[in-house]
């Protein structure tokens, strides 16, 4: 397990709930863990995918008249506590104390399920936008990329990548200029307002427009957006650590008019372009030293969230 106290307390998403609709157990893996995920009743459980026996991963067995969790090696069956309760080789031997799993956090929200391996005292992150019954939301991913978590938060932060690495679509390179906003820290996270952009037809008119953005990093690997205008839309976006420049990319879109099928599409597009750009950036761990890199006034998002990680301590994904 990585040494991280920040990330290990957090809630981060580990699979869409669906994948558990038979009981489970699935596989995960969480800042250097690996874990099994399984379903009894409308309880869910993240344990490590270990059996305490010989070492087998549990998620490749089945789950036991709903209840129970079975190693496919020999058989070894654990309670929904993690406790070991058979060992068929000795059916009348009562297993050892130590015969335990270690058992870990899960719960459901946004259609995901999420798991903590610490305390998971701080609530699941929400997005304001989700909360107006008149928005709509759709999921997109998880996207896979070889990229820290820190990595692929700064680069959701940043609109001034739009023209060249969105060119036409978010962005177009005869108008780059990013004018100043404001980029505030607070104990809530990080607060940037007054974003703006241009963009070639940021509402389907067939017209361009300057557009503004309001951007918040809620926790460490979590953001949003909410893309000010003629409609409303927004974006929350959590990422997953499985390993320090190993990340999964959870994104919600939320919007207060009729969506189309083409928007998840949409947004499958737009990272496939943003991916290379993240696998290909160095070092791997984002800076959080600001003399390490070159910054702009249009970096001050990016800067103030560097700031706010050295503040926290986080050290997975950065350093």
């Amino acid at each position: 397990m990585i040494d991280d106290p920040v990330l290990l307390d957090d809630w981060h998403p580990v699979a869409r709930i669906e994948e558990l609709a038979g009981g489970g157990p699935i596989p995960a893996r969480l800042l250097g863990e690996d874990l099994v995920l399984w379903r009894s009743g409308d309880e869910l459980h993240a344990w490590r995918d270990l059996c305490v026996h010989r070492g087998t991963r549990l998620s490749l067995g089945r789950v036991v008249d709903g209840v129970r969790l079975e190693c496919p090696y020999h058989g070894w069956t654990y309670a929904v506590d993690g406790r070991c309760v058979l060992m068929p080789a000795h059916p009348e031997q009562s297993p050892s104390g130590k015969a335990r799993v270690a058992t870990f956090r899960a719960k459901v929200k946004h259609g995901v399920i999420w798991a903590t391996l610490g305390s998971g005292a701080s609530e699941i992150p929400g997005f304001e936008l989700f909360d107006d019954p008149t928005h709509q939301v759709l999921m997109a991913g998880p996207y896979r990329v070889r990229a820290s978590g820190p990595r692929v938060v700064e680069n959701f932060l940043d609109v001034g990548h739009f023209p060249f690495v969105h060119e036409g679509i978010l962005g177009d390179r005869a108008r780059p200029e990013i004018a100043d906003y404001d980029a505030v820290v607070s104990a809530d996270g990080v607060l940037a307002t007054g974003v703006k952009v241009y963009q070639p037809d940021p509402y389907a008119t067939g017209r361009g427009s300057v557009v503004t953005y309001t951007y918040r990093v809620h926790r460490p690997l979590t953001a949003s957006f909410i893309k000010h205008g003629e409609h409303s839309f927004g974006m929350l976006l959590s990422v997953t650590p499985h390993d320090p420049v190993d990340s999964s990319a959870w994104m919600w879109m939320a919007m207060n008019y009729e969506p189309t099928s083409e928007m998840v599409d949409f947004q499958d597009r737009i990272f496939a372009q943003d991916r290379p750009i993240l696998e290909s950036q160095r070092p791997e761990l984002l800076p959080l030293d600001l003399q390490a890199e070159l910054h702009l006034r249009s970096d001050r998002t990016a800067i103030a969230y560097r700031r706010w990680l050295r503040e926290l301590g986080v050290r997975t994904g950065a350093h």
